[in-house]
């Protein structure tokens, strides 16, 4: 399963989540997480979406820690497997550890 298909489950999970993840693009700021995870009461998180095995890259891994220190959650998912936890971290109040 690729990068790709990941990434359409994603967005018809949170669909079915009554939310919405539209695709984030940032001209002028590279390396931004793929999708923003925008859910029911007022819950959201940034997800970079990856093939299986595949880790960010330096500057990603440096935009995640930006976001992550602003307070955002931001996840790295390369299996749709995970996808159910992700959203389910999303909508509860605690921290996350991906």
């Amino acid at each position: 399963m690729g990068e790709k298909h990941i990434e359409q489950k994603l967005v018809k999970a949170v669909k079915a989540a009554g939310g919405m993840a539209p695709k984030f693009i940032s001209p002028g700021l590279a390396g931004m997480p793929d999708r923003l995870v925008l859910l029911p009461k007022g819950k959201m998180a940034f997800v970079e979406v990856k093939s299986p095995g595949m880790k960010p890259r330096p500057l990603q891994i440096k935009r995640h820690r930006m976001l992550r220190h602003l307070g955002f959650k931001v996840y790295v998912l390369d299996d749709a497997t995970e996808i159910k936890k992700v959203l389910a971290e999303v909508m509860s109040d605690g921290v996350h550890t991906t």
